[in-house]
């Protein structure tokens, strides 16, 4: 009996062998395509291919492509593990051709695998086309020797396929395996075809025309092959079984919560395990291809299944999380085919682990309260909406989980109401929003948010994806569309463009649609939508247009760095200063880092030297920068640092980055740097190239500023700092490694002339050393009163000081002018001060000078004037002081 491992090789190997290139799985997260959630069909990854938007280097193509179905058009949750053939993740095999072959070479490329490769009997198979597809019933007929009875012609769009309500399209070929009449139902196309007899197992799909808006068509320039097999049920079909979870893929994974639950896996539990084994996959794999659990967008679908198959393993009566230790045998069965699965293997098992150990409480509080709620209603009646509303506010229990609770009761949901009751709280908010004296325009942005939800934001694992787009915004209104030269706000619905928060300012690039581009100069949100502030630079931009954004990679390369280093700067920072070191606010743009924190000295510069080299220590070491999902206290009790200003919510991102020699002060075993961030980071420590501080400085009371450069703007201020150290050695003619203390010698020397041209000015100022010639008597005290030239308002002090030592007992007063300002100096001999006060002699000097104030000591003081135009009167008005004070 094959396995679905062999089914899916002897599938790509058959086309392999017929010219196709083996196309690796897409990921699940589409990015050529804004309005599906996730990945649903294998032509999802070829949609440009089949447009001729896009060209490779080949013309047919075969994938074993990974689907996951579990919300919006395509939306199989609700009957996984009931029916034999639902499953949130499925497998699509398919081959392709871009305007290479057409029905003639596809049709037998089915029919050959399907009989030879595959063993199928011939009589066992039989098919449909679309009723006025006579070239494809004429070559089922000479291929396979279909007889008229066998190839069903069906007229309705089960038969024909479109991309979308215009566009490539064209009629559909589907085969059908008989079980047998011991099973109920009839062939395709008959009252009975719901039955399970007639199985479909591969559709191919002729695109050979474009349709237009007023309904006609046109053959297509270039006709393609679009197929799709699902394994699960090629799988079941070629082991013998009549159900997909009978496979012997999913019979393993039934088999291992079976075992991890104590249960029998054919028992009571059946549909639990089935519910589970399928919500592994999907989980898993959305997981691995980056998709986090949240609560909104395709995060919140991720939640949905994730909570979907853990209410499933608290019905098997486990008391711990489960779902993790699944992960291993989930690996065994499909790593081998998809490597992503076994590389994130760790992170998917601490994922589950975590939402389920945090979820097991909001599920025994919110059943405890659905089953009061219950006993207050007559036996067997439907749940009131504004009950179900109630556990949805206000204990956070999805109206998902309530409904499929229900289920298992043959009760249901009153969901008019419960849309009652969410419109009411909607409008609550908005009128709250209103109030709160946000920008005019702010109602617009919630109005946005009410229709169309958050916008999804992509940026962690892409810099290119495609949106729609939901507005074109300007002066608060929603303007349609705009032209060329027009600056605007345009909201999509997903979107690779970060958004300024957390320090992080927010991306710029560009935004392309089929009919204009537009420059993305900034990019902010409100109330969880994306604006990218752009202007239209060709033209037209309009809603509900698809479009391609592309993020400037250089500068969000620049941005990555920068954020990066900050971590890591605020815990070098930590562990130079210690643990009071808190982040008071921060700015990671594209040419530099600013970082304030909390710390009341000035860091020196031994201090930064060793800060800086810790950061770069850790830049070399090009640790891989991993982040995780959970609540804040669980981050919080591993020791992750809060940033400022951050605003957190039910779930945190936590980024940790660096690996310690030992445990030291890194929280979280061995980890380094370990802090609750939203932004976007590098992939690996190394990226970052290089770290290089600018200096510290004050910011406010108690909070000190460091700015920073990395990577190209670090090596290039290196480089000036290098430079100018070359000049300045070329200047002193001395080596680089001599500068400093050449530098030294220097200074030293300049000190030793000031002192000495200081001197001579006094020496000068004094007339030589005869001060006492030029002595006054005036009531008995000796007075010199002098104006003196070139020398400066620091000097003056020792110059008197030197002429109350040459006076011996007197009372001096100086005046001079240097470098545009006036100053009065004054002093009196020790013997004197108790008659005579320097302070008032500077005084009254200054006063007669057009100034005001002085001051110092009784035996020596200064002020300042503003010329001393008037120094003569200055002078004479303080001899007429000492007169009258004789």
């Amino acid at each position: 009996m094959p396995s679905l491992n062999d089914i899916r090789s002897t599938f790509l190997n058959f086309f392999e062998r017929n010219g196709h290139k083996v196309v690796d799985s897409s990921p699940l997260v589409p990015r050529n395509d804004p309005t599906l959630m996730f990945t649903n069909s294998g032509m999802v990854q070829f949609k440009n291919l089949f447009t001729g938007a896009e060209t490779r280097d080949y013309k047919r193509a075969t994938t074993a492509q990974k689907c996951v179905r579990a919300g919006g058009k395509h939306n199989d949750l609700d009957n996984v593990g009931y029916t034999a053939r639902h499953h949130t993740f499925f497998e699509m095999l398919g081959n392709f051709s871009f305007g290479d072959y057409f029905k003639e070479q596809a049709i037998p490329f089915a029919w050959e695998l399907l009989t030879k490769d595959f063993g199928i009997p011939k009589d066992k198979l039989l098919v449909t086309v679309y009723h006025t597809d006579d070239e494809a019933a004429n070559i089922w007929k000479k291929v396979a020797g279909l007889t008229d009875e066998r190839i069903i012609r069906i007229p309705t769009d089960d038969n024909f396929w479109r991309m979308g309500p215009t566009g490539p399209c064209g009629p559909c070929t589907e085969i059908f395996f008989d079980h047998g009449d011991h099973i109920w139902g009839g062939p395709p196309g008959s009252a009975d075809e719901d039955g399970d007899r007639f199985i479909e197992i591969w559709n191919l799909v002729f695109m050979q025309n474009e349709q237009f808006e007023d309904g006609s068509m046109r053959a297509l320039d270039m006709q393609s092959i679009d197929t799709g097999m699902g394994l699960e049920r090629i799988g079941a079909l070629l082991q013998g079984k009549h159900d997909n979870y009978d496979t012997d893929l999913m019979r393993s994974l039934i088999e291992a919560s079976a075992h991890a639950t104590s249960n029998d896996p054919d028992g009571p539990g059946k549909v639990h395990h089935r519910v589970i084994a399928d919500h592994l996959r999907s989980t898993s794999f959305l997981i691995a291809d980056g998709v986090m659990p949240s609560n909104e967008g395709r995060g919140y679908v991720l939640r949905r299944i994730m909570r979907r198959a853990m209410r499933h393993v608290h019905m098997l009566g486990a008391q711990d999380p489960v779902m993790h230790k699944l992960v291993p045998a989930l690996v065994r069965q499909m790593g081998a085919a998809y490597p992503e699965l076994t590389r994130a293997q760790a992170m998917i098992e601490e994922t589950l682990r975590s939402e389920e150990t945090r979820f097991r409480q909001t599920l025994d509080r919110g059943l405890r309260l659905l089953d009061d709620e219950l006993a207050k209603l007559p036996e067997g009646a439907n749940l009131p909406g504004e009950a179900a509303f109630k556990l949805y506010d206000t204990y956070g229990f999805p109206l998902d989980l309530t409904q499929d609770a229900l289920r298992e009761q043959g009760r249901s949901v009153d969901t008019a109401g419960f849309d009652t009751a969410m419109a009411e709280q909607k409008a609550k908010a908005r009128a709250a929003w209103s109030g709160s004296g946000d920008a005019k325009d702010a109602a617009i942005w919630l109005e946005l948010a009410e229709k169309h939800g958050s916008t999804e934001f992509l940026g962690y694992d892409t810099e290119e994806a495609e949106g729609q787009i939901l507005a074109v915004v300007a002066d608060g209104a929603d303007l349609g569309e705009a032209t060329e030269g027009q600056t605007v706000s345009i909201v999509v619905n997903q979107s690779p463009f970060y958004a300024e928060s957390g320090g992080q300012v927010g991306d710029t690039g560009l935004i392309k649609t089929e009919t204009g581009a537009a420059r993305v100069t900034d990019t902010k949100k409100v109330a969880g939508v994306f604006l990218h502030m752009a202007e239209v630079t060709l033209g037209t931009i309009s809603r509900g247009q698809g479009a391609t954004l592309s993020v400037d990679h250089d500068r969000r390369s620049a941005i990555r760095a920068n954020h990066s280093a900050t971590h890591l700067l605020h815990e070098a920072l930590r562990r130079a200063l210690g643990d009071h070191v808190a982040q008071r606010g921060s700015l990671n743009a594209p040419d530099r880092l600013r970082f304030d924190f909390s710390h009341n000295s000035a860091v020196s510069p031994e201090e930064l030297a060793r800060i800086e080299a810790e950061v770069n220590d850790f830049i070399r070491q090009n640790s891989p920068v991993e982040t995780r999902i959970m609540t804040p206290d669980d981050a919080r009790g591993l020791g992750a640092q809060a940033l400022f200003g951050e605003k957190y919510g039910d779930e945190v991102r936590v980024v940790s980055m660096g690996q310690l020699a030992d445990s030291g002060k890194g929280a979280d075993g061995q980890t380094y740097s370990l802090e609750l961030c939203g932004g976007t980071h590098v992939v690996r420590t190394g990226d970052i190239g290089a770290f290089a501080l600018l200096g510290d400085s004050a910011s406010s009371a108690g909070v000190r500023r460091i700015e920073a450069l990395t990577g190209q703007a670090a090596l290039s201020h290196l480089r000036d700092a290098d430079r100018q150290l070359s000049e300045i050695a070329g200047i002193l003619k001395a080596q680089a490694g001599d500068v400093v203390n050449r530098v030294k010698s220097l200074a030293d020397e300049r000190k030793a002339l000031a002192n000495e041209v200081a001197q001579l000015k006094r020496q000068l100022a004094m007339g030589g050393g005869g001060a006492g010639q030029a002595a006054k008597d005036i009531g008995g005290v000796k007075f010199i009163g002098r104006r003196v030239e070139g020398v400066g308002g620091k000097e003056l002090g020792a110059l008197v000081d030197e002429m109350k030592l040459q006076l011996g007992s007197g009372a001096v007063l100086v005046l001079a002018e240097a470098e545009g300002k006036a100053t009065v100096a004054a002093g009196v001999t020790p013997d004197l001060v108790d008659r005579i006060s320097a302070v008032t002699l500077v005084q009254t000097a200054t006063a007669a000078l057009g100034g005001k104030g002085g001051g110092g000591r009784p035996d020596r003081a200064q002020g300042g004037a503003p010329s001393l135009a008037a120094a003569d009167d200055a002078i004479a008005q303080v001899e007429k002081l000492l007169e009258e004070t004789a």
